[in-house]
């Protein structure tokens, strides 16, 4: 059976039929695009999601709409609509990652995340050392939304003491990636969370609700496996933890109080609130506890001159900011960027819209879906192929934020006609295309954390407890069929 989109145009007063879409045509594109996205890692490395990344998805994007337009002979205005139409649904999600970029700076300068790292710093034990160490990565990770920002502050830093402590670099960074992946993909504050939910047009707040089921349990299976690991250890030197509590306490004033704000935000994530509405009162709050808790931090970012607090709130929320506490490790961790720090997400955000909506458009997309649908009868077998294709794009686009995207755009039609949730298919691409980005030496997650850690992604690769579970663990629960409602297809 042959499987294809048809697109139509009219030239004067005759009508033609468009050719059929082949799955080779339709890979076209995508070759072109693995090919640039290549030569774009190899030359920039992590510096790919600064511009080289997005230039590589308007050039795929361009080649799909010649092929679209000249062989296929789609009409340029059908394209231009499903870009727009594409682009109109990632409307919200550009204003969440905004706001995500200014809650992350203002929980950062109100003093919320540093008394979160504080009082986490102040239970490690060295018996318990990998646990501990995993815990609090998954922490700072969900109250910054940053695995790479966990990672390249606290995660440094522990790499250092566990060391120390005797233990094996992998087993180290084993614990703080798979922590700080659990963090990332369970925080409404992630970017990729916010993407994968968008993508495949789920809300936010029900995504992440709904992938508790596979996180959760992987994340504890890891938990008590590095626990086990950690008994066989007994080292008592703490002094560099010690080390970075006391710069903590000395940059801000640490307390309990604060932490009112993220219970509060926990508050209103469970009453359900839209995203934009509890990500906007989170920044209040801490803008608040800015003001009331940091007075110093406010001078040194406001200065002395009229409208200092002002001036302080405008660029903690918008703009990057700099401390200096005296140790260069709580300096990158205190380190902001705001909004503006979103914006190079916010622009591969569109670019990948454009280069979905002309293969959605062209019928390139539906060709390859097609493609999926002959080797796929069950749910279990839905869910299969979707997690082998989050795999296979880490592989061969090296990003996961593109890996992200195209297993999304590409199971959202097949999930509708099969009658299967939207927000399994976005648990399934959480499930693979974010966690298993980290575990790819060629992928930017892989070289970022591997340069950051000093830590080889082979070395890594297979104490990454959550990152291998997680996977795993989706199919067993699509196996089972737990959780998993039909709804009815959409004609």
């Amino acid at each position: 059976m042959n499987y294809f989109y048809l697109c139509r145009m009219k030239l004067g007063n005759r009508l033609f039929k468009a050719r059929e879409v082949s799955v080779w045509l339709a890979l076209v594109p995508m070759a072109v695009l693995v090919a640039i996205l290549a030569l774009v890692i190899k030359t920039f490395g992590a510096d790919a999601i600064e511009g080289g990344s997005q230039i590589a998805l308007l050039v795929a994007s361009s080649v799909a709409a010649l092929i679209a337009v000249v062989v296929c002979r789609c009409k340029w205005s059908t394209l231009e609509k499903a870009i727009v139409n594409n682009i109109r649904t990632s409307a919200s999600a550009i204003i969440i990652l905004l706001l995500i970029g200014a809650v992350a700076s203002t929980w950062m300068l109100s003093g919320i995340v540093p008394t979160l790292m504080y009082y986490g710093l102040k239970i490690i034990h060295p018996s318990v050392f990998l646990a501990v160490a995993c815990l609090i990565c998954a922490v700072v990770a969900i109250v910054t939304g940053s695995s790479w920002t966990t990672i390249a502050t606290i995660g440094v830093a522990l790499v250092g003491v566990g060391e120390a402590q005797g233990y094996a670099e992998g087993w180290v960074a084993g614990a703080i990636i798979s922590g700080a992946y659990f963090g990332d993909k369970v925080s409404a504050l992630s970017d990729t969370t916010v993407l994968a939910s968008s993508t495949v047009r789920v809300p936010l707040f029900e995504h992440i609700k709904y992938m508790t089921i596979t996180t959760i349990p992987s994340f504890v299976i890891a938990l008590i496996i590095f626990f086990v690991v950690s008994l066989s250890h007994n080292v008592d030197d703490s002094m560099q933890m010690a080390e970075l509590a006391n710069t903590l306490q000395n940059s801000f004033n640490i307390s309990a109080w604060l932490l009112i704000v993220p219970a509060v935000t926990m508050i209103l994530i469970a009453k359900r609130l839209p995203a934009l509405v509890t990500l906007f009162l989170s920044v209040v709050m801490a803008c608040v506890a800015m003001v009331v808790a940091q007075p110093e931090i406010i001078s040194s970012i406001g200065g002395s001159e009229e409208f200092a607090v002002f001036r302080a709130l405008m660029t903690a929320c918008s703009t990057s900011t700099a401390l200096d506490t005296g140790n260069a490790m709580i300096n990158d961790l205190v380190a902001t960027s705001g909004m503006q720090g979103m914006l190079n997400t916010i622009w591969l955000v569109l670019c990948a819209m454009c280069f979905g909506g002309v293969m959605a458009g062209s019928g390139m997309l539906a060709a390859l879906t097609q493609l999926f649908a002959k080797f796929v009868y069950r749910t279990a077998s839905i869910v299969a192929s979707t997690l082998a294709t989050g795999v296979f794009a880490n592989l061969l686009t090296a990003d996961q934020y593109i890996s992200i995207i195209i297993t999304g755009e590409t199971f959202r039609e097949l999930y509708e006609k099969r009658g299967l949730e939207a927000r399994l298919l976005s648990r399934s691409v959480e499930d693979t295309a974010t966690v298993t980005s980290v575990l790819v030496p060629w992928n930017s997650c892989g070289m970022t954390q591997s340069t950051v850690l000093g830590v080889a992604t082979l070395t890594y690769l297979p104490y990454c407890l959550f990152n291998l579970i997680s996977p795993l663990m989706s199919l067993l629960v699509a196996i089972l069929g737990y959780k998993i409602k039909r709804v009815e297809r959409s004609e």
